[in-house]
């Protein structure tokens, strides 16, 4: 009885923590331009793993073509991926955003089919169309009055594509060094490959105000720390039903932005975010069968 309050409260907790990043993300908007503020979320983060990596668990630098590997990981899955949702949530609307991401696991399935030259099930298109058309359902509405904008949609495809990408080739690569130095290397890799082009892109001046420092705390100790250490156990208790906890992520998503952004909640709200739910059953469905 203990075990599974303990993990209801891991789960609620793991849920509104990840729902809660693109809530946050978006004040951070307000205040500093988007790949400004996550080159700045990334090196920061990246100097605080790389401290916990080398000051507290003593793990060993990565050598030889380990740098090529990482590099190559934290280009596609923080730099592109983080960099192109950042700019991306410019033109969306955060509850959109956090059903978006609830795909992610969908389009790893059919990028990981691809890379190992399997045939693609029919349930895996269905899934993906159907999540799809979940998320353009629940963007119609916002679209009629410019809250958000065909370009967002665009870029937050793309964004998801690259994860993917960076997700199958971290499954397929070879690591010999420990996850989190893996990690640690790869977020603030990810953060300095932004530099330049947060540099270049510049075109309004920051605020450096409460309200920046607030939402970049938040990003990197609730959300990318204590939520994916939430995240971590989950997973060691049960992978499948951990991932029964990512459906619950686009309704804190838009409960948030309701409640702090004033963002609607409609029928097509609603009608969405099931579609969305019902592809994720059937793609998670599809990895028990």
């Amino acid at each position: 009885m203990k075990a599974s309050v303990q993990t209801l409260l891991t789960g609620f907790s793991f849920s509104i923590l990840w729902a809660s990043a693109t809530i946050a993300a978006k004040f951070g908007l307000f205040s500093v331009e988007p790949l400004l503020f996550f080159t700045i979320r990334f090196l920061t983060a990246g100097v605080i793993l790389l401290a916990f990596v080398y000051g507290v668990q003593r793990n060993r630098l990565p050598k030889g073509i380990e740098w090529k590997q990482i590099t190559i990981f934290g280009t596609f899955n923080t730099a592109l991926y983080l960099g192109i949702f950042i700019v991306a949530l410019e033109f969306m609307t955060p509850g959109v955003m956090t059903l978006a991401i609830a795909l992610n696991p969908l389009f790893i399935s059919l990028m990981t089919a691809i890379w190992m030259k399997r045939k693609v099930k029919m349930i895996e298109w269905i899934s993906l169309v159907l999540g799809l058309t979940g998320v353009l359902v629940v963007a119609y509405p916002l679209l009629q009055n410019s809250t958000v904008r065909p370009e967002g949609i665009v870029l937050l495809i793309c964004s998801m594509v690259v994860y993917s990408f960076g997700a199958v080739y971290y499954a397929a690569t070879p690591w010999t060094l420990s996850r989190t130095t893996i990690n640690a290397w790869q977020v603030f890799i990810g953060g300095a490959l932004l530099i330049p082009f947060a540099w270049l892109l510049h075109k309004r001046p920051s605020e450096f105000d409460l309200r920046f420092y607030i939402s970049l705390l938040w990003l990197i100790f609730p959300v990318s720390i204590l939520a994916v250490q939430l995240w971590l156990r989950l997973l060691k208790a049960d992978a499948v039903r951990a991932s029964m906890w990512l459906y619950l992520c686009p309704v804190f998503g838009f409960v948030f932005a309701a409640l702090l952004l004033d963002e609607p909640l409609t029928v097509y709200t609603l009608a969405g975010t099931m579609l969305v739910m019902i592809a994720l059953y059937l793609g998670q469905k599809k990895e028990n069968d």
